[in-house]
């Protein structure tokens, strides 16, 4: 089901969307070379617990941890563990949400770590701004397609490709809700979205081939070529005439 959001309910949203988004400001500062995905992944169980709010993935349906650590070419939900060791040169997803007053937040940034190459820093640079020119878009009566067509052709134009199997999605009262927001697509197509709709948009891209595929962990997806990817995620509040960003 479909919900929008009221004036009261958006508040909610915005107040475990600013946890999310300065969780993931604290995890940058304090990712360096030589640290565990483990040890990142208490600094965001304990920043979100210290806010009054509880990690929205931890133990989501059997996920082991608070947050997603995804490595160079794995795409998303690489489980942080004390043997996943980050290195000079890696480039990190951290994907993270977090539940308070019953209403969630969710959103990811790809970091670099200490030097990366020119192909991985501009992999970076276009998955963030394809975020951005997809809610350029946003606003009170736009369609799905519009959303994910502004992804994809930015991305697509510098390059890369946008990874099909995973898409955005609504959230609210639940982490994930409908409906399912794809970084590709047709403008003019699909749902009409309202305003006071909460979705989080995340592109998803890849510097070769956008398919991927599952690791035998049932969690980490990879790309299928192996080259690098990049994940940014935001949960935006959709308004008549834009949209507010609640993890920034």
């Amino acid at each position: 089901m479909i919900t929008v959001k009221n004036a009261e309910q958006i508040e909610l949203m915005k107040i475990s969307g600013k946890i999310v988004g300065d969780t993931l400001k604290l995890l940058g500062e304090k990712l360096r070379p030589g640290m565990s995905a483990k040890e990142l992944d208490k600094i965001a169980y304990d920043y979100i617990t210290s806010q009054g709010a509880k990690p929205s993935f931890l133990g989501y349906s059997g996920y082991p941890a608070s947050l997603c650590v995804s490595i160079n070419n794995m795409v998303v939900h690489g489980i942080p563990t004390n043997k996943m060791i980050i290195e000079e040169g890696d480039i990190v997803s951290l994907d993270v949400g977090a539940v308070k007053n019953g209403y969630h937040g969710d959103a990811a940034r790809t970091f670099a770590v200490g030097k990366i190459t020119d192909v991985d820093q501009k992999l970076i640079d276009v998955c963030k701004e394809s975020f951005f020119k997809g809610i350029a878009v946003v606003k009170d009566g736009v369609r799905l397609g519009d959303i994910g067509s502004a992804i994809q052709t930015y991305v697509e134009a510098n390059g890369f490709s946008v990874v099909r199997e995973l898409v955005g999605h609504g959230i609210g009262t639940d982490m994930h809700e409908q409906p399912d927001v794809p970084n590709y697509g047709t403008a003019g197509r699909g749902l009409r979205m309202r305003a006071g709709m909460a979705i989080a948009i995340e592109p998803m891209i890849n510097v070769g081939h956008w398919k991927v595929k599952q690791l035998s962990d049932g969690w980490g997806i990879v790309t299928a070529d192996g080259s690098h990817s990049a994940h940014y995620e935001n949960t935006i509040i959709i308004t008549a005439e834009g949209c507010e960003i609640t993890t920034l």
